[in-house]
C-alpha cells in the first residue's frame, strides 16, 4: 500500500512543477520589463514631456555626440535611413531629427520602428518628446516621407559617457499580426 501512495505523488508533484514552470514563463516578461526599466538594460528609452524638460539644466560646456543608425526586418522592403549620420548635442536642450523612409513595395505596408539606444547606461538619460516609434506608421505603395525625432538628454548622465547610439529597426507590423 505504501508503495501505491507514492505512485500517486510522483505525478501529482511533476504536475504541480509544470504548472509552476508554465505560470513562471507567463511572468518573465513583464518582470524582464521591469528589469530593464530600473537598469537601462536593452537600450529602452524614455518618454518625457515638455513640463520635465523645462526642468532640466542646460549644459552649454558639456558635448555628447549622437550617433544615428537604421536597419530594416528581412522582409521589409523599404528605404529607411537618417537624415545625418551623427550631431554634437548638449544636455538639457531639446534636439530634432528626421528620419527618411519609402515603402519600395505596390502594396501598402504598415510598419513598426522599434528603438535601441547604446550604451546601456544611456538609455537611462536618453528621452524622447516625439518620435515616429511611438505609433505604428501606415505607408501607401511607393510612399516616402520624413519622420521626427525630438530627444533630449538628461544632464545627469555619467560623465564618462561621450557618444550614444540611438539606432532603428523598421518591421512590418501587418506581417506579424497575421504571424500571431
Amino acid at each position: 500500500m505504501a508503495a501505491r501512495g507514492a505512485t500517486y505523488r510522483t505525478p501529482f508533484k511533476l504536475g504541480v512543477f509544470v504548472i509552476a514552470m508554465f505560470g513562471f514563463g507567463f511572468a518573465l516578461v513583464p518582470l524582464y520589463n521591469v528589469f530593464c526599466e530600473i537598469t537601462g538594460l536593452n537600450g529602452k528609452t524614455g518618454v518625457v514631456d515638455e513640463s520635465v524638460v523645462a526642468r532640466y539644466e542646460f549644459d552649454p560646456d558639456r558635448e555628447i555626440v549622437v550617433e544615428f543608425m537604421t536597419s530594416l526586418n528581412q522582409e521589409l522592403n523599404w528605404e529607411f535611413l537618417p537624415e545625418v549620420a551623427k550631431m554634437k548635442v548638449h544636455p538639457g536642450k531639446v534636439y530634432t531629427v528626421n528620419f527618411y523612409a519609402r515603402n519600395l513595395t505596390d502594396r501598402d505596408v504598415t510598419g513598426q520602428a522599434i528603438p535601441s539606444v547604446a550604451p546601456n547606461v544611456a538609455s537611462r538619460y536618453f528621452s524622447k518628446t516625439e518620435c515616429f516609434c511611438f505609433t505604428q506608421q501606415l505607408f501607401q505603395a511607393g510612399e516616402g516621407r520624413d519622420m521626427p525625432v525630438s530627444f533630449v538628454i538628461n544632464p545627469k548622465l555619467p560623465a564618462h559617457v561621450t557618444t550614444i547610439t540611438l539606432s532603428y529597426t523598421f518591421f512590418d507590423a501587418g506581417q506579424k499580426v497575421a504571424l500571431q
